[in-house]
């Protein structure tokens, strides 16, 4: 049986759209370019047709994932996350005293971690040694540039 995939509720909407996306517009643009680059003739050695089906059979791959994605997904209903921990769903305003600043972090399931958004996945480094502590806890993470602490102020949703 599948793992499954964790997700808030942004999370699903944001893979239907793109599963949407992919299968209406970007399917239909694809096999548009490898129409035009049939016409081109020889197909032994079109570059055209050979990056219309690379980009085809990608776009293939994607749909697919997400699709499997979709199917074992599980839901974080917002209702069922509790702010005397942290969990999946929540936001957390931690201080991290290695660089002496505040910092929020969003804990979501793998499938939607965008750690430029600050969005950090339950598997990375700091969701797991967040997970589950409650308002002043100390963890220490051990990341790429070293170990951090980081003290917990607040839990929202």
């Amino acid at each position: 049986m599948s793992k499954p995939v964790i997700l808030t509720y942004e999370g699903l909407k944001k893979l239907e759209e793109e599963l949407e996306y992919l299968k209406t517009v970007k399917r239909a643009e694809v096999a548009e370019k490898i129409k035009q680059a049939r016409a081109f003739g020889d197909l032994s050695e079109n570059s055209e047709y050979d990056e219309a089906k690379n980009e085809q059979a990608f776009i293939e791959g994607r749909i697919a994932t997400l699709e499997a994605m979709l199917k074992n997904a599980k839901v974080i209903d917002e209702e069922d996350i509790k702010l005397d921990q942290v969990s999946i769903g929540c936001t957390v305003k931690v201080y991290d005293e290695s660089y002496n600043e505040e910092v929020e972090y969003t804990i979501v399931g793998s499938a939607e971690a965008d750690p430029m958004n600050n969005k950090i996945s339950d598997e990375s480094p700091i969701g797991k040694a967040l997970l589950g502590k409650k308002v002043g806890d100390v963890v220490s993470v051990e990341v790429p540039a070293g170990i951090i602490k980081l003290k917990i102020l607040e839990i929202r949703k």
